[in-house]
């Protein structure tokens, strides 16, 4: 059966193809040989560029451990923005600050939202506003929809984010504090010193001629 067939491909090699079956073969061999030789020639050029170029890629730096800041001003955070690469980059909600610097290609400089790196912006989240006016942790006059969708902000960034501080709050001075506190600074010790001496003075005369007075009148009673 195998011995049939081989006779059988031998006389269609000789009958299409033209040539001999030693012939056939050969130029199969031949071809054969050459594709290997071209296509490890390409292989080791496509390795070689590959390696050369991991050579030039800069190494991924990991992660800094988060640091804790306690509690800062709004004007401290803004150092916190994503500008200094040697620092973390930090954002609030209500008052809590994250160390986001694992979502830098969000947060960070060209991101999405890199305009609330450094801020206090609940309002903003809130709103999911990208106007200036917004950039505020000042979540006064929301309604409950928008608290509602601050809230879910600030779920996901205690489950995803290290929490590193808190910004400090500013105590806003009102006009009849600002009165009560002047008021004390018009009157000092030294002016009620010099109110205390002038009232010898004023009385002094008064008491010095009924002194003189009264000697002349004692020098006749001795004489008579």
């Amino acid at each position: 059966m195998a011995l049939q067939l081989l006779e059988t491909l031998k006389e269609a090699i000789v009958a299409y193809i033209g040539l001999s079956v030693p012939t056939f073969f050969t130029l199969l061999a031949v071809l054969i040989a050459f594709y290997y030789v071209v296509s490890s020639f390409f292989g080791s050029s496509d390795q070689h560029a590959h390696g050369s170029s991991r050579g030039y890629e800069s190494p991924v730096q990991p992660l800094k451990p988060p640091v804790q800041l306690g509690e800062i001003s709004e004007e401290e955070l803004k150092a916190y923005d994503g500008s200094d690469s040697e620092k973390p980059l930090l954002m609030a909600i209500k008052g809590q600050i994250y160390d986001v610097s694992q979502s830098r290609m969000f947060y960070g400089p060209g991101g999405p939202y890199a305009l609330f790196a450094g801020k206090d912006a609940s309002r903003a989240l809130a709103k999911m506003s990208f106007e200036d006016k917004d950039l505020t942790g000042d979540i006064s006059g929301l309604g409950a929809f928008e608290l509602d969708a601050l809230q879910d902000w600030e779920y996901k960034f205690m489950s995803k984010y290290v929490k590193v501080g808190t910004v400090k709050k500013t105590v806003p001075v009102t006009e009849g504090e600002a009165q009560s506190s002047a008021e004390p600074s018009e009157s000092t010790p030294c002016d009620a010193e010099a109110d205390a001496s002038k009232k010898p003075t004023e009385d002094g005369p008064s008491e010095t001629p009924a002194v003189k007075s009264e000697t002349p009148a004692n020098i006749d009673a001795d004489k008579e």
